[in-house]
């Protein structure tokens, strides 16, 4: 058990079992989630004798950051930020490593957090799909990554910058990781904490059916988002091997009952790949889709990857692709690639540069 992981009701069992007062579950959680705190030393509102028993007994352990790389030039990526972390797990000994990315735009700052250290898909175009997978990443694990930017950013740029969005789009399935995804993103959504607006944490899965159930019985309150990227069956299984598991047609029922019971848009990610679904007969079965569907929007993302000997499409490609879905009534974005400098964009988060340590 470890404290950085625990809600509030959490925190007030764990204290009581220890003789300490229950105002202290409020204090501790305070301290990790409101104000950030990576080191024991820094819970000054708790006894010293206390803070040296935590200490003592691992019960507030940190990530290691290895390696982060930059882009500041605002006028070039607008100043993202990559950053690879390292936590040695106790009870196999391992190092898990993982990555995170901190976007800027001009209203928006976005932690784009993982949720498993590698990743137990097969995404033929990801290339975290080509590293070995090293296991799911426990809450406080998760948390960390978004604390950790934060503070960083704050020190290193001189800045107090305000956390808006938080999408689980890093390494790993999400919904392979469930449930320590989900209490995660309720501690970031807590008001003692950073009071991230459920709006405004956005969780991606590549299409885990049993998961996407849960979440819609449990009335969830946030953002979810599909990864598509064929609008064909026998497309889609040669992009994704999860579509072997979890068919397209049997993806797309649960999608809509997803619609129908929160009466939103769902969100459909789109890597575009030249000759492989970016036609019009792909352009057509979208607006099928988008029909059936109803509430949803596509995100198109261009391929940042060259596996495969697949290119990336040329700007002018992605903007006709889009036009094509307005024209049919089609709610889609561009964005492009920011990170890509970096290989911190969609599809590149592979631990490249690693042994650069700072």
């Amino acid at each position: 058990m470890f404290i950085n992981e625990l809600t509030i009701e959490e925190l007030k069992d764990f204290f009581r079992k220890i003789n300490e007062p229950s105002y202290r579950a409020e204090q501790t959680f305070l301290r990790i989630h409101k104000h950030l705190a990576l080191n024991i030393d820094e819970f000054t509102e708790l006894p010293r004798k206390l803070r040296e028993w935590f200490s003592e007994n691992h019960y507030f352990p940190t990530l290691n950051l290895d390696y982060y790389e930059a882009i500041n030039d605002k006028s070039d990526d607008r100043g993202t930020q990559k950053f690879i972390f390292e936590y040695k797990d106790q009870k196999s000994s391992k190092n898990r490593i993982f990555e995170s990315v901190w976007l800027v735009s001009e209203k928006r700052r976005t932690a784009c957090i993982s949720s498993q250290s590698g990743c137990s898909l097969n995404c033929t175009f990801c290339a975290t799909a080509k590293i070995p997978f090293k296991g799911n990443l426990s809450t406080w694990q998760i948390l960390q990554q978004v604390y950790y930017m934060i503070r960083f950013r704050n020190q290193t740029e001189n800045t107090k910058e305000r956390l808006t969005n938080i999408v689980f789009m890093g390494m790993g399935e999400p919904f392979y990781n469930y449930d320590n995804v989900i209490k995660a993103a309720k501690i970031l959504n807590h008001p003692l904490g950073l009071n991230i607006g459920s709006r405004h944490i956005t969780i991606s899965t590549a299409g885990v059916i049993p998961s996407i159930e849960r979440f819609i019985a449990e009335k969830q309150p946030f953002n979810l988002a599909i990864s598509l990227n064929h609008p064909f069956n026998e497309g889609r299984m040669s992009l994704m091997d999860i579509n072997q598991r979890y068919p397209l047609k049997e993806l797309l029922k649960v999608v809509k009952k997803y619609t129908e019971v929160y009466k939103k848009n769902i969100t459909f990610e789109y890597i575009l790949i030249p000759d492989v679904n970016m036609t019009k007969e792909h352009i057509n079965e979208l607006v099928k889709i988008a029909k059936y569907i109803k509430y949803c929007k596509f995100n198109l993302i261009p391929l940042n990857t060259n596996f495969n000997n697949w290119r990336t499409p040329e700007e002018e490609e992605v903007l006709a692709f889009q036009k094509e879905l307005r024209k049919n009534g089609i709610l889609a974005f561009y964005r492009g690639s920011p990170g890509k400098k970096i290989n911190a964009a969609c599809g590149m988060l592979a631990l490249q540069k690693k042994e650069m340590l700072i």
